[in-house]
């Protein structure tokens, strides 16, 4: 008998009655949860568009600054056969070794 009052007791309580009719319906612990969600992701969204906003400044700020990129690796261009034939025929890229 001690055990079912246990499992009674846990059980949580979900109101939805009204004790004035003119007032409103209690929240049930459900809703506060959700609503409680709700306004933490509202939360993180607000912050994470704070930071993108940020960073496009840092980046604008980087582009037009003139910063150099000093210790970044070149990139380097892949050029295919057909381009590289072409440059060489239109003597863009001289191909003569002398030694």
């Amino acid at each position: 008998m001690d055990e079912e009052k246990t499992t009674e007791e846990k059980k949580p309580e979900i109101t939805t009655e009204t004790e004035d009719a003119g007032s409103k319906p209690s929240s049930t612990p459900l809703l506060d949860v959700a609503n409680a969600a709700a306004e933490r992701m509202e939360k993180a969204n607000a912050e994470t568009e704070r930071l993108q906003i940020r960073q496009d400044e840092i980046d604008a700020r980087k582009a037009l600054g003139g910063q150099s990129e000093a210790g970044q690796q070149p990139v380097k261009k892949e050029v295919d056969a057909e381009q590289y034939a072409k440059d060489i025929l239109s003597g863009k890229i001289n191909n003569d070794k002398k030694e």
